[in-house]
């Protein structure tokens, strides 16, 4: 089949999740459902953070910034896919496939990083407590979240510029519900070779760099935590670190299940569906897992909304006033 020249490219075809016509209007409402919990439910943690003095500390500084990441996160993919099923069209020109995998790949590695620096804060906080306060002061915090942006900006422009390269077959069709960075390569006519072999050595640098820095930092966190005498302080040393360590568990463990076994599978579209854990699962629950058993998030958003219900009844009692 002879390759066409990438100027030429104008558009590709997302098959999405499944054809069946039947299982459209269902996909249409549970993934709807889904992006909207994903958006209130981080949304309410950014307000209760920015809102609440009690917690402008580290930790729920980075909590924020995850939470705005996961909005933007879900919002590369989930839009396009109801649009799609809405207007019975798939597909997606060419430019806003690139554009989609660019934004994607950002804010996955964005992801990836503040995890990452929230272990580290877990870390110090556990470890050196009385230094705490010293290490992790605003600056520092102010300056890893600029460096994990910068790291995300850098190694996404990088795979689109390797994907830029590469020239289409005239088989443009994804079997996925966005434009992953595998399935574009595995669609291009020319060789992709030194593609395969940077999209690896990337993957390897900046996904296992950040995993084995959690996993020293846990195993560190855990030695701690032993040699503590007192029952009450392992379990409130614990229990502040438990919520970051069940959003790693599960951002990881899904997303590193759903690209080890794909190739083993070699389904595009089992793989397209295990997807739906890290890209739109994860980011759904990590509201849930940060608020039901953090007291502070629970307390801060109760008195935002108290807060805004005095308001409301002022406005009220104002406006009947003659």
């Amino acid at each position: 089949m002879e390759p066409e020249n990438l100027t030429r490219v104008s558009e590709f075809v997302l098959l999405g999740l499944s054809e069946e016509p039947d299982l459209q209007t269902l996909l249409f409402g549970l993934f709807l459902s889904m992006y909207l919990i994903t958006v209130l439910g981080n949304l309410l943690i950014i307000l209760a953070v920015s809102s609440d003095s009690h917690l402008h500390t580290p930790m729920y500084f980075f909590l924020s910034n995850l939470s705005f990441v996961d909005i933007c996160f879900t919002s590369t993919t989930v839009p396009k896919m109801l649009m799609n099923i809405q207007t019975h069209s798939k597909v997606i020109t060419y430019g806003g496939c690139i554009t989609q995998m660019y934004f994607f790949i950002l804010f996955a590695e964005l992801d990836n990083f503040l995890l990452t620096v929230m272990a580290y804060d877990r870390f110090v906080a556990i470890c050196h407590p009385l230094y705490y306060t010293v290490i992790m002061h605003p600056q520092l915090c102010g300056l890893l979240v600029l460096l994990s942006w910068i790291m995300s900006v850098l190694i996404s422009l990088l795979y689109s510029l390797m994907v830029l390269r590469l020239s289409f077959c005239a088989d443009l069709q994804i079997p996925h519900f966005f434009c992953e960075l595998n399935q574009m390569i595995q669609l291009a006519c020319s060789d992709t070779y030194v593609n395969n072999m940077v999209m690896y050595f990337v993957a390897v640098l900046l996904g296992g760099g950040p995993l084995t820095g959690i996993l020293y930092s846990y195993y560190r966190i855990v030695s701690s935590i032993r040699r503590m005498s007192s029952p009450q302080g392992k379990y409130k040393a614990f229990s502040t670190c438990a919520s970051h360590l069940s959003v790693v568990s599960l951002f990881y463990l899904t997303s590193l299940g759903v690209y080890l076994s794909s190739p083993a599978t070699h389904n595009a579209h089992s793989s397209a569906t295990a997807s739906v854990l890290y890209t739109v699962v994860t980011p759904m629950l990590n509201p849930f897992i940060y608020s039901l058993r953090n007291n502070d998030i629970k307390g801060a958003l109760k008195r935002s909304f108290a807060v805004a219900g005095t308001k409301g009844t002022i406005v009220l009692k104002l406006k009947k006033c003659p």
